[in-house]
């Protein structure tokens, strides 16, 4: 019932996954007249793998956090993520308010052991023609160390799970590669995961910057919820300007209408690679139950690679790997190695569930 669209785009989505997908099943969460209605235009109203769980209420995009919490307990965002706490699904998507959705799935699943805040993390495109992961991106604003360690932990396994990458690398963004760059707490990280890389818990390549997201200079990058929102905004900004540019150019006269026509299959080529829809779908890490997140204003192609990506992460026993590496991995404690003081170089920011059983 989530985001702009509501079922007029997560009904016509999940339709066209879980006929993509023979192994997939979907449950569907909310109003149910709604729902059914909206499968009768599709005539899928007897769809063997698609069923309905009723919801009577739903979180809007503008509903306080105490609103979605405390007093909207049958909404479909929630009815959802208690699906996934259940058993009844194996991961839960929605469209809706990002954070109520970070808020009820903190409460509904809770957070795993040796994990403080839960970081959401989605994938970028990069020059190797694949993806760069990256976290967080907007759960955390304010962050210490031993947060944006555990980020890189949470996100190595995923990446592992996911890409079937044995050793991930991973890449801290800074303002610039050397070690003496950064504020306080990039640098206290970077020691962090200097001392995982050196005993080989984790393939820490070193501080990034912003151009190596893109690069594809590693297949993680770690940031603090602040820099990552503001750098996710941009990089959406700069892609719908470029594509604005490009059709307003290519309309201008006749010769580049022409000229157009000419290279319309390099054309459709650079949109697909460079499509935002194809990179919708980000992950609520740290919870103990997958929970992904589809931008708000996603069409039902690009809701629909959300479900992809929250179906993948179940069939890839996402949630196991990272509780095993967790343990394994994160520090008994919070303290972070002393940082030699240096000056600054540079001052320094619903209602789908899907899964196995989707």
């Amino acid at each position: 019932m989530g985001g702009d669209h509501g079922p007029s785009v997560t009904i016509p989505a999940a339709l066209s996954f879980v006929n993509r997908e023979p192994d997939a099943e979907l449950i569907l969460i909310g109003l149910e007249d709604v729902l059914r209605a909206e499968l009768k235009k599709h005539h899928a109203d007897t769809h063997p793998r698609l069923s309905i769980v009723h919801a009577s209420e739903q979180v809007t995009m503008d509903d306080p956090l105490e609103v979605a919490l405390r007093r909207k307990k049958d909404s479909s965002m929630r009815v959802a993520i208690e699906q996934v706490k259940s058993g009844n699904a194996q991961a839960a998507v929605s469209a809706g308010n990002t954070g109520a959705l970070m808020a009820v799935a903190r409460y509904v699943l809770k957070t795993m052991s040796g994990v403080d805040r839960p970081a959401i993390c989605s994938i970028m495109p990069n020059q190797k023609n694949g993806p760069t992961y990256m976290l967080d991106l907007g759960a955390n604003v304010d962050c210490e160390p031993h947060h944006l360690h555990q980020f890189a932990i949470m996100g190595s396994v995923l990446v592992s799970a996911m890409e079937n990458i044995e050793r991930p690398t991973i890449g801290l963004l800074n303002v610039g590669t050397e070690d003496i760059k950064g504020n306080e707490v990039v640098k206290a990280t970077g020691k962090l995961l200097q001392l995982d890389h050196e005993r080989g818990a984790l393939n820490f390549f070193g501080n990034v910057e912003g151009n190596d997201i893109f690069k594809g200079t590693t297949d993680l990058v770690v940031c603090d919820g602040f820099t990552g929102n503001v750098t996710l905004k941009a990089v959406e900004g700069v892609a719908r300007f470029f594509a604005d540019t490009v059709r307003t150019e290519f309309k201008r006269t006749p010769l580049t209408m022409l000229s157009a026509l000419l290279g319309r299959g390099a054309l459709t080529a650079i949109k697909n690679r460079l499509s935002p829809s194809r990179y919708n779908g980000a992950s609520l890490l740290g919870l103990r139950g997958l929970v992904f997140k589809s931008h708000g204003g996603a069409d039902a192609y690009s809701f629909e690679w959300a479900i992809k990506r929250a179906y993948d992460a179940a069939k890839n026993d996402v949630l196991p790997h990272i509780s095993t590496l967790i343990a394994e991995l994160m520090p008994r404690n919070t303290e972070t190695p002393e940082v030699a003081t240096a000056p600054a170089i540079v001052s320094s920011a619903a209602g789908l569930v899907a899964g196995s059983t989707i």
